[in-house]
């Protein structure tokens, strides 16, 4: 080899140096880039998996908290419905009370003036007024829902009827009411006053 082939080869090599070099040194920027994405990667899908965990605990809190604030409100709503009701029911049966009070207390009215109607009386203008009368007092007792209680020829039942004695009588048959000496009335289903019978044997 002559000198001046020398400095050529050593220029040769050098360039191939140079060149593994480089391509070395974009080896190692192309795995540190890879890493960095790798990383950043790894970053991301950690960060949405603690975010989700977070939401997920977040949620679990808010529905546990919606159940309780449901369950509050339904005791509330129960205990008002519970209260409505029974105000309801006792104003009615105050209401019914002093109903049944008032009637009860104009019922020996009544029983005197039926008796009155009774009596033979000769001026006809007296005894229709009287009828009118008995009439209205009629009228008045059913629009405050007060009925006779069934007595006569019903079969003797001691919820309603007070048994004063015990008579033979072929009309009726044993066990029922054969003379009703005083009415019996309720209001509604409220008994005010049993009726007063005999009952046949």
């Amino acid at each position: 080899m002559n000198e001046n082939e020398k400095p050529l080869e050593e220029a040769a090599e050098t360039e191939e140096n140079s060149a593994e070099e480089k391509k070395s040194v974009d080896e190692l920027i192309e795995e540190a880039m890879n890493a960095a994405a790798g990383e950043d990667t790894e970053s991301d899908e950690d960060d949405a998996v603690s975010e989700y965990n977070d939401s997920a605990s977040e949620y679990a809190e808010l529905e546990e908290q919606l159940s309780e604030a449901n369950d509050k409100y339904l005791r509330l709503y129960a205990e008002y419905d519970n209260y409505r009701k029974r105000t309801a029911k006792e104003k009615a049966d105050t209401y019914s009370n002093a109903s049944a009070k008032c009637i009860e207390e104009l019922l020996p009215f009544i029983d005197s003036f039926e008796r009155s109607l009774d009596t033979e009386c000769t001026d006809e203008h007296f005894k229709k007024g009287m009828d009118m009368i008995f009439k209205q007092l009629q009228d008045f007792l059913s629009r405050m829902n007060v009925t006779e209680v069934e007595a006569l020829g019903a079969e003797f039942d001691p919820n309603v009827h007070n048994a004063i004695q015990q008579q033979e009588d072929t009309d009726y048959a044993a066990n029922h009411v054969c003379a009703v000496f005083q009415k019996g009335y309720r209001i509604g289903d409220k008994l005010i006053r049993p009726a007063m019978v005999a009952v046949a044997v």
